[in-house]
């Protein structure tokens, strides 16, 4: 039996008015839900049409690479987060 690679990524939710954002990263893929669980299983999908795309056109090895993946195995391999942080910044003069 074939076995498929697998791409890990790390997902970010977050909340806009009624609607809940999730975010891929380091793909950088993006899609919303009415709940959170919502949000994360549009993403999914999303990431799911997202790699067969890049494979169809050939880049996906590429577009991983420029992510900052790496391959293990029959794995690609995500960046190690370090941090995840909420900064500021003063706005005007």
């Amino acid at each position: 039996m074939i076995t498929k690679p697998k791409i890990e990524y790390t997902v970010q939710v977050w909340q806009e008015g009624k609607q809940f954002v999730a975010h891929a990263m380091p793909l950088d893929v993006m899609s919303c839900g009415p709940t959170p669980e919502r949000a994360s299983q549009a993403l999914r999908e999303a990431v799911a049409l997202y790699v067969v795309t890049a494979e169809e056109a050939g880049t996906l090895a590429e577009v991983l690479e420029e992510a900052g993946y790496a391959t293990k195995g029959q794995r690609w391999i995500s960046p190690t987060w370090i941090a995840l942080e909420r900064q500021s910044v003063p706005v005007g003069a």
